[in-house]
């Protein structure tokens, strides 16, 4: 009988060793086994210059072999990098023997980010930041003698093209990572020395030494990993290359952390592979949403295109073409980058496959919390099939989601005092020629809810810059005090526009009275549908939101069945204008930056359509005879004296193709404003619009251009000199009538009233019906 019990214990002492975490049979090893430490300990140590040994406070849990990183030991600088010239957006190269770099002394900080920023021109002049660009130092001439910073750290410029503008960075540190040789009472032997004495020096474990060789051993032995609850600290990325079939799990995040916080890199950077599961983990950065200005973009006057991120990066996870992932339950707080982030190429083209591609990705019940930028990204058009599912994004300085790839499900989520979910985003840097196959920026994002107010980005969702296909549908705002949802058709000449989007179901509550002026539903892209969408304000009419605002020359856009209330205007129509970037001849042109949307890459605008010449009255007119979707240059039908930065508007030859139907407008201090050019093919019909508890209403339409207005019901429009109809000539003078017929006025005051009497006429006034005038 003892035997057999004996032979039983032994049975389930192997079977435990072969199963994972959730207890099925597998092949895992314990990362434990290749001495990762998990433990929180710190002591407090004196170092000396030279000396392998160390004097500690405390031994604790401290073994021969572990890591440890020790802080105010030895100073070295890192990541030298200059960047310029000014002209080159973004460019970027090591710093080499340009300037040199003495002194530091950690008196200012045990990691400081420096910055010589030197701006463009002659005699060369510089100015400098130790805050991430937070705060900068005077400018100061450029020489070759030694310049003192902060912390003792000194710098010397040597000849070089400075005037071109340039900015330098660097970061001085105080940090020894390295790891225990003996251990003899309190005095610890490391593998290498200090080279500063400090009394006040701070040890701790250090990880990624052995987290990375068991990740190492995992993959090469086709293994799970499984990571014991505990805390983990980093100082580099934890590289998980080409894993096949790979589970990486901990049994808790409340109990399992890994600190990147002293280091720079991503707690986990998957780089190929196939099938990666990441489950149960908690990650810390350095950077939280309060020094999100840092994190951000760097306004700098030499260089161009510097994040603060670039500067000190720390992500939770970064993926580089994993072709399938599932990230379960994972947690990231205070990254100063993207806490979440894939990219890699893309499928390619049908002639050109590509196989090794991310394919699938999925995050489940993860969260991005107090963090400096985005919280999930897919930064290039090559992730195919990212789902973010019953994910929460709080307090985060970037976009909430951001994404240049194909195929995304945004469901479910929660996002609070978020940046923007940003759809599209493609610029020269982030695209391939794919895109003219497959488009990208398709997504479905529903189901979420956002609350309070964005801010980054300016509003909730956003699509721009060649998103296609996207549904925006039952996502609920609450107490929203910010701009909600914009379908963007506005580009540069070397960007495409966004189009093709559907917006559905959703419901807005823009309650915020301490809120400034924002939009529910934005739209300049073309292909829009909007339907089905409550958008209201809970008690008094709150004049600071507008519940749907639509900007030409945006084509084909059909708002129906919408229901809107307690709004300081409910529909406004406006202008999107360009501006002239470069003169080619009298009769061509290019518009330069944020220019009004041509189909690029798609049907290019007609003939016949008309630019308006804004600059000064009266405007002029020109009829554009062809556009190059390939150089974004317009012909013109006659020469005219064009100058850079003329500022123009654009009408569409067929007009804009929209469709107003089937809304209800109650409450709201401006009901229907159409500020736009119009034409025979701008319609609006069968709406209710009705006064309701909004005061001090003047009119229930003020229409500026070509509108028809047919078969809509408008009622209790009755207050003193209150009009239901302000007609006034279009926006170029001329005096075309919109076609008014079919409408009813119930309880109002005056139908109509115009300054001249062609825009209502007797026979418009009998082709409508007045019921229960107010006298």
């Amino acid at each position: 009988m003892r035997r057999t019990g004996l032979l039983l214990l032994l049975t389930v002492a192997t079977l435990r060793a072969q199963t994972g975490p959730g207890g099925e049979p597998g092949s895992w090893l314990n990362a434990a086994d290749l001495g990762a430490s998990g433990s929180a300990f710190t002591t407090t140590a004196t170092t000396t210059a030279g000396a392998k040994d160390i004097t500690v406070a405390d031994i604790g849990d401290l073994k021969v072999g572990q890591g440890v990183m020790i802080s105010r030991c030895l100073v070295r600088y890192t990541n030298p990098k200059l960047w310029g010239p000014r002209a080159k957006y973004g460019a970027s190269q090591p710093l080499g023997d340009k300037v040199e770099i003495r002194g530091y002394d950690g008196a200012a900080g045990s990691w400081i980010v420096y910055a010589l920023d030197v701006l463009p021109g002659t005699p060369a002049q510089f100015r400098w930041s130790d805050d991430l660009g937070r705060t900068w130092h005077p400018p100061q001439p450029l020489t070759r003698d030694w310049v003192t910073l902060s912390g003792g750290t000194e710098v010397r410029f040597q000849e070089f093209g400075w005037s071109d503008g340039y900015t330098v960075t660097f970061s001085a540190r105080d940090q020894l990572v390295t790891r225990i040789e003996a251990i003899h009472g309190t005095t610890v032997t490391l593998r290498e020395a200090p080279n500063r004495s400090a009394g006040d020096a701070v040890l701790r474990h250090c990880d990624d030494a052995a987290l990375q060789a068991a990740i190492d051993t995992a993959v090469k032995q086709r293994q799970h990993l499984y990571i014991a609850p505990g805390t983990y600290r980093l100082t580099r990325s934890l590289a998980v290359r080409n894993a096949a079939g790979m589970r990486l799990e901990t049994s808790s995040p409340e109990h399992t952390t890994l600190d990147i916080s002293e280091g720079e890199g991503s707690c986990f950077a998957l780089y190929g592979g196939t099938d990666i599961t990441l489950r149960n983990f908690k990650m810390v950065g350095h950077t939280g949403f309060a020094d999100r200005d840092i994190a951000g973009y760097f306004n700098t006057l030499g260089a161009r295109g510097i994040w603060g991120f670039y500067l000190k990066n720390s992500c939770a996870v970064s993926m580089a073409a994993p072709e399938r992932v599932l990230i379960e339950n994972c947690h990231g707080t205070r990254m100063s980058c993207e806490c979440f982030v894939s990219g890699g190429p893309s499928r390619g083209l049908a002639a050109q496959p590509n196989e090794r591609h991310t394919k699938s990705l999925t995050y489940l019940r993860c969260s991005a919390i107090d963090c400096g930028r985005n919280g999930f990204n897919d930064w290039n058009i090559g992730p195919e099939n990212t789902n973010i599912l019953n994910c929460r994004i709080v307090d985060v300085g970037g976009c909430a989601w951001e994404s240049a790839s194909r195929f995304v499900r945004f469901v479910g989520n929660y996002v609070r005092n978020a940046g923007t979910v940003a759809i599209g985003n493609l610029g020269v840097d982030n695209r391939d020629p794919t895109w003219a196959e497959l488009g990208s920026g398709q997504h479905v994002v529903a189901d979420n809810v956002f609350e309070g107010r964005v801010p980054y980005g300016i509003c909730a969702i956003r699509t721009a810059r060649g998103a296609t296909q996207v549904i925006i549908r039952h996502n609920t705002f609450v107490n929203f005090g910010s701009p909600a949802i914009e379908a963007s058709g506005l580009v540069t000449p070397n960007e495409f526009p966004s189009a093709n989007t559907s917006i559905v179901g959703n419901m807005f509550d823009m309650t915020d009275r301490s809120a400034g002026p924002r939009v529910a539903i934005d739209v300049s892209a073309a292909d829009t549908l909007i339907a089905d969408n409550q958008i209201v304000v809970r008690g008094a009419v709150d004049p600071n939101v507008t519940a749907l605002r639509l900007t030409e020359p945006a084509l084909n856009v059909t708002v129906h069945d919408n229901l809107i209330r307690g709004c300081g205007t409910g529909i406004r129509t406006t202008r999107s204008g360009g501006r002239v970037g470069e003169v080619v001849s009298p009769t061509e042109f290019v518009p330069s930056l944020r220019t009004v949307a041509g189909e690029r890459g798609r049907a290019t605008p007609g003939s016949g359509d008309r630019l308006v010449w804004t600059a000064a009255a009266p405007w002029q007119v020109s009829t554009v005879t062809s556009f190059d979707p390939a150089t974004f240059r317009y012909t013109l039908a006659a020469p005219r004296d064009s100058k850079v930065g003329e500022p123009f508007e654009v009408i569409p030859a067929a007009g804009p193709r929209w469709l107003l139907h089937h809304n209800t407008v109650e409450s709201c201090s401006a009901p229907l404003v159409f500020d736009s050019y119009g034409g025979d093919s701008a319609i609006v019909r069968d709406n209710l619009f009705a006064r309701g508890e909004a005061s001090g209403v003047q009119q229930a339409v003020e229409l500026r251009g070509r509108c028809d207005l047919l078969d809509n019901r408008f009622s209790g429009f009755d207050e003193p000199d209150s009009t239901v109809l302000a007609l006034f000539p279009g926006k170029l003078g001329d005096l075309s009538p919109s076609l008014l017929r079919g409408n009813v006025f119930r309880r109002c005051r005056t139908p109509a009233t115009a300054p001249v009497p062609e825009l209502w006429t007797p026979a418009d006034a009998a082709a409508n019906v007045v019921l229960d005038a107010v006298p």
